[in-house]
């Protein structure tokens, strides 16, 4: 099991009132699987996402990742779990406009301590598992939209992180260049990566062997994608 994830809860103050996020999210998630969130606005998906992106901690409930307890960790404790265990991928890319594909991709492990000579031959091979080789010394204004979001995987995968956590990865993609990327998952999904997948779109979770939908903070569904979709699908309209 990689993820275990048991009665948690998040709550803010917001001027004077308090907002429950997340009130006693319970799931599990073995190596290898792909599954969405899936949830409206106001659901809980983005403070799920925080929370297992160890970008946020939870105020009730415990959190394990990988055999570790990452909901009693502190800052810079998570900022280590954050680089070792996880590959984040952004709606909005997030690459350094300045810098090349190939060291767009080789960030990660400048952090980790890696030799040049590694890091270049580790962010070579990231890039072309997602299909960029002729283009690795591009930078993001001379690329599509559909190549930024590979090499932002790309960066993801260079790691090679236990968990492969997607923010809306086809927000900002037209539909066919969202299909190439969602084509890439299942590919990475075959490969063997772990995958979490934040959506608010049924389509989209649609594609995940599993999704969870989050509403009021709640899981109210979790089964087979194509299912908890389109409960979402239907949800949304009536």
């Amino acid at each position: 099991m990689l993820i275990s994830v048991e009665d948690i809860t998040r709550t803010y103050v917001v001027g004077g009132e308090t907002v429950h996020a997340l009130r006693g999210v319970s799931f599990t998630l073995d190596k290898g699987q792909w599954v969405a969130i899936v949830g409206q606005s106001g659901s809980g998906k983005s403070t799920m996402m925080n929370v297992l992106g160890c970008l946020d901690t939870p105020s009730g409930g415990r959190y394990m990742l990988n055999g570790q307890d990452v909901s009693r960790m502190s800052d810079d404790q998570l900022a280590g779990v954050r680089n070792r265990e996880i590959g984040f991928i952004f709606q909005t890319f997030q690459l350094l406009p300045r810098e090349t594909a190939l060291a767009n991709v080789e960030l990660p492990l400048v952090y980790r301590g890696l030799r040049p000579k590694e890091r270049r031959e580790r962010a070579r091979a990231a890039l072309d598992k997602v299909g960029l080789t002729p283009r690795i010394h591009h930078r993001p204004n001379e690329l599509s939209g559909g190549q930024r979001q590979r090499v932002a995987i790309a960066r993801a995968l260079v790691a090679e992180p236990s968990l492969l956590l997607a923010d809306e990865p086809t927000g900002n993609l037209d539909s066919a260049t969202g299909e190439e990327i969602i084509r890439l998952f299942e590919q990475l999904h075959h490969a063997g990566h772990t995958i979490i997948l934040v959506t608010h779109e049924p389509k989209l979770a649609a594609r995940c062997p599993r999704a969870i939908r989050l509403s009021d903070g709640r899981i109210v569904d979790d089964g087979r994608g194509e299912a908890v979709a389109f409960g979402s699908r239907r949800e949304a309209v009536g």
